[in-house]
C-alpha cells in the first residue's frame, strides 16, 4: 500500500471536502447504515468554518485525493469541559477508490499530529448504532469510554453516540509488580 501525503486543507478544497463527506453518506446508505450521515447535510460553509477553529487534512496518494478529516481541539459538545489533553477526529472520509487501508493510515496520522501537538490522546465518536464503525475502531485500539445522547449536529437533529478513545502517549510510568 502507498502511504498517503498529508496537508492541511485550504480554500480550494471545500467542493472535494463536500464530495467526499457526500460520497461517504452515499456508501453508508448502500450498506444499510442509516442515521450517521447524509448526502447534502454539510456544505461548504462547514469545512469552512472547522478551518477557522480547528484543522481540516487532505491525504493524497498518486496525485488523487485518498480521504480527509476534521481535527478539533477540544469537543464540549460531546464530551464536555476537558483538559488539552486530546485531539479529536470528525469526519474521517475515505474516497471509495482509495486502497484498503487507507481509513486506518488517515487515523494513524491524526494520531501522530496529536502526539506532534503534545496531546497524549485521541477521541473521537460514532453512532451507536453503527457497530461495524464502532468494531472497526476497537481494531485499531480505541476503546469505547462513554455515550452522548442527544449530540447537537450540523444540518440534523442531535443524536447518541459511542465515545472512544485512544491513549496515544503514556503520561505515567506503569507501576512496578514486585517479584
Amino acid at each position: 500500500m502507498t502511504a498517503p501525503r498529508h496537508r492541511r486543507a485550504g480554500e480550494a478544497d471545500l467542493a472535494t471536502l463536500v464530495r467526499l463527506r457526500d460520497d461517504a453518506a452515499r456508501w453508508m446508505l448502500s450498506r444499510g447504515i442509516t442515521g450517521q450521515w447524509s448526502p447534502g447535510e454539510l456544505g461548504e460553509d462547514h469545512f469552512r468554518r472547522v478551518m477557522d477553529h480547528g484543522e481540516v487534512w487532505i491525504a493524497e496518494c498518486a496525485g488523487r485525493v485518498a480521504g480527509a478529516w476534521e481535527l478539533w481541539w477540544d469537543d464540549e459538545a460531546a464530551w464536555g469541559p476537558q483538559p488539552p489533553v486530546a485531539g479529536y477526529v470528525h469526519r474521517l472520509m475515505v474516497d471509495r477508490g482509495a486502497e484498503p487501508g487507507t481509513g486506518r493510515l488517515l487515523l494513524a496520522a491524526a494520531e501522530h499530529r496529536v502526539t506532534e501537538a503534545g496531546r497524549t490522546r485521541l477521541r473521537l465518536d460514532c453512532l451507536t448504532t453503527n457497530t461495524a464503525l464502532t468494531s472497526s475502531y476497537e481494531r485499531a485500539g480505541y476503546r469505547a469510554v462513554g455515550r452522548k445522547d442527544g449530540k447537537p449536529q450540523p444540518g440534523g437533529p442531535p443524536k447518541s453516540f459511542t465515545l472512544m478513545e485512544k491513549v496515544l502517549v503514556e503520561t505515567e510510568p506503569p507501576a512496578l509488580v514486585p517479584s
